[in-house]
């Protein structure tokens, strides 16, 4: 049995955004688990830093069917946490979940096709110990699989009370652009897209993804935001140790380069200057475009957390200052 009770003036410590043009409404910082809510992490941490999520004004927790390791695992420890925590605050919650990366053997673990994405969807349900979820994405486009019948298999999840939105991730904005019409003919509420952006990824200015997310409405939440931790201050005098680079898994050792640091240690002027760390800086950045509305972050623990909800303070930036990150980063 539970003695948790969420901070009564959780509303009033974090602003929230309307995603595109629909009903749905998030915190402008999300908590994503793709890390450290896994079977090989501490259990204690990961419900410590949900509640203190939440207790901050962050009602937003983003997972996926192969988040772990193990695969399976953090929606699995999820299931706990939220059973013996969160259940009353169900519908005060948006979860989040998503299909379309190696999860089981054979051909149908993985990629987007109906008979996958559907017994994913059950799966998924299941471990989380949840009815619905609010949102279930394809997580990747599938080459090999006509993209009516992945947007149908998502059609077919909302109207069987399996979710209540879709939405994509990881797709081109041409491709997100013929899914979002195809769900469109279908009435299928489609309102959101999930991508990566942050201040040294900045593809999509150039690719064409913030014209298409006005041109159809949708809301957006962009995942990696602090580039894989490069944009925290833990780089700023070199590799600690247990760092991601150290791990070489996402992030690589060697993409930590002298030249890097050095870009590094000018953005963190710019951000002592505002008042702000680097990582809040880089957050209220993205938050800075109005088409984006969250950012979804990842935490090793509470105090982590604790200092991101702070960036979306302050997400103004002057002409000069935008003009001296973009010196700094693009040069």
């Amino acid at each position: 049995m539970s003695d948790y009770t969420a901070s009564q003036d959780r509303y009033e410590k974090l602003a929230a955004r309307r995603c595109g043009k629909s009903g749905l409404i998030l915190p402008e910082v999300s908590l994503g688990l793709w890390h450290n809510f896994g079977s090989i992490d501490d259990y204690s941490n990961a419900r410590n830093m949900l509640r203190t999520a939440f207790d901050l004004g962050v009602f937003h927790f983003d997972l996926a069917n192969n988040y772990g390791p193990e695969p399976g695992s953090a929606e699995e420890n999820f299931g706990k946490i939220f059973t013996s925590d969160f259940k009353k605050y169900r519908d005060e919650l948006i979860l989040s979940t998503k299909a379309g990366y190696r999860m089981w053997n054979g051909p149908f673990g993985e990629w987007g096709s109906r008979k996958s994405l559907i017994a994913s969807c059950d799966q998924s349900l299941k471990r989380m110990q949840v009815d619905y979820v609010d949102i279930f994405y394809h997580h990747r486009p599938d080459p090999d699989t006509p993209i009516e019948e992945s947007m149908l298999a998502l059609d077919h999840i909302v109207r069987s009370g399996r979710a209540l939105y879709v939405g994509l991730s990881n797709y081109e904005p041409a491709a997100a652009e013929q899914a979002f019409s195809i769900l469109s003919e279908l009435k299928t509420p489609a309102v959101i897209y999930q991508g990566r952006y942050n201040m040294l990824g900045r593809n999509w200015e150039s690719n064409g993804m913030f014209d298409m997310l006005r041109r159809t409405h949708k809301g957006a939440i962009c995942f990696s935001p602090l580039a894989q931790g490069i944009l925290s201050s833990r780089y700023l005098h070199g590799i600690p140790e247990n760092s991601r680079a150290v791990r070489n898994h996402f992030l690589k050792e060697s993409s930590i380069t002298p030249e890097l640091l050095a870009k590094l240690n000018l953005l963190a002027g710019i951000a002592r200057q505002r008042g702000q760390t680097l990582s809040q800086m880089a957050l209220a950045w993205i938050l800075s475009r109005k088409e984006v509305t969250s950012v979804l972050c990842g935490a090793s623990s509470p105090e982590q957390i604790a200092e991101t909800v702070k960036a979306p303070l302050n997400t103004h930036f002057t002409s000069d200052e935008l003009e001296r990150i973009d010196a700094i980063v693009i040069g």
